[in-house]
């Protein structure tokens, strides 16, 4: 039996996040792997990859803030908004200050509304955005409700020969946000066009580049490939409770325990540390979202 569990894979360029879907399932030897948060082909970093019964864990991955950093060009606009798609429009960035590049970006931080990029997954009356847009249509995305929790702006670069301002950056925000918007929306607030030459995810929730694997380096230790077993993830996904024996039978079998005043939703372990369910409180009871005891 293939463990339960979640990798945090380093994914390459170039590969989109099906991809790497793809090669794990092949490397652990099992159907049953999904991915957490999709990152574009362009985009490097931390990608979240459930195995088994893990892949239940993915929901609450999906919906923790994410760090990256990015680079952002100034002077071009691009049908994708990032470095994938053909220049739309050209400018000149002369009269660009490295004020107002950080007051631009300083007006998206805090909890703003955001257009995702209409070259997205969003779908639009039943169709995905990008088909839409690739097939000539007009698409207009409504903004969404986002938070940009920090960002900073680790350099500002001019590079030689070219009519183009490069800003460097690192951004935590929700899920939901698309870093391409970001570097759009500052074009378009200087008027100079703008779009993301480079991405990377640092950070899902409390997972880091630090425990990521290359897809090289789980190849070699095939098929045992999760990084995080259940209860590790667990650990870091959520906060905790541990139940005492009359409590782990009732959880076991689906039944509520009494509020123990904790956010949810939580990991609730038994006394042995085996994780049982993630639960949320209502009604003054704490009811399973999902029970993940083993039978």
């Amino acid at each position: 039996m293939n463990a339960d569990g979640l990798i945090v894979v380093d994914k390459p360029a170039g590969m989109t996040s099906h991809d790497v879907v793809a090669r794990i399932r092949r490397l652990a030897k099992t159907r049953r792997v999904g991915h957490g948060g999709t990152l574009d082909p362009m985009a490097t970093g931390v990608l979240i990859i459930g195995v088994n019964r893990a892949t239940r864990l993915l929901t609450y991955v999906i919906g923790a803030r994410k760090s990256y950093s990015a680079t952002i060009r100034l002077g071009e606009n691009t049908v994708t908004d990032d470095a994938e798609g053909d220049v739309t429009a050209v400018f000149g960035t002369g009269a660009v200050t490295d004020d107002a590049v950080r007051a631009g970006l300083a007006a998206q931080v805090g909890e703003i509304d955001q257009v995702p990029s209409a070259v997205s997954a969003i779908k639009i009356k039943g169709v995905r955005s990008y088909k839409r847009v690739r097939d000539g249509e007009a698409v207009e995305i409504p903004a969404r409700r986002i938070t940009v929790f920090g960002l900073d702006v680790l350099a500002i670069r001019r590079p030689e020969g070219r009519d183009v301002v490069d800003v460097d950056i690192d951004v935590t925000c929700s899920s939901g946000t698309y870093i391409r918007a970001i570097a759009r929306d500052l074009g378009a607030a200087l008027g100079v066009g703008g779009h993301l030459t480079a991405l990377r995810r640092t950070a899902v929730g409390e997972m880091t580049l630090d425990a990521a694997a290359t897809l090289a380096e789980l190849e070699e230790r095939a098929p045992d490939v999760v990084s995080l077993p259940m209860a590790e993830a667990a650990r870091r996904a959520f906060p905790q409770r541990v139940a005492d024996p009359e409590e782990t039978r009732t959880l076991r079998h689906g039944g509520p325990l009494p509020a123990a005043g904790i956010d949810g939703p939580y990991a609730v372990f038994d006394p042995e540390g085996t994780l049982l369910a993630i639960v949320s409180e209502r009604d003054g009871k704490a009811r399973a979202e999902i029970v993940l005891a083993p039978a």
